[in-house]
């Protein structure tokens, strides 16, 4: 008898972003969480993996990208 952990992973997930623009896999049969939207992305886990590896390119939360680009904006040119 084959263990949970041996078996390969069929199921369809999609991929769902939230307003500070982070990325997660979602099971695709499941309601998406509140405050969660989805990215039009469905495939295998290590499918919706790959394609959050070539979106999500800044790790920081929208939050704080804007925050830090405020900040630059308001120091103006060097002196």
């Amino acid at each position: 008898m084959k263990g949970w952990w041996k078996e390969a992973d069929t199921r369809q997930y999609r991929v769902v972003v939230n307003q500070e623009e982070q990325y997660s896999v979602w099971f695709e049969d499941k309601a998406i969480p509140e405050d969660w939207a989805d990215t039009g992305f469905l495939g295998t886990k290590t499918e919706c993996l790959n394609y959050i590896y070539k979106v999500w390119t800044d790790l920081r939360p929208l939050s704080f990208r804007k925050k830090m680009a405020l900040m630059t904006q308001s120091e103006g040119p060097p002196k």
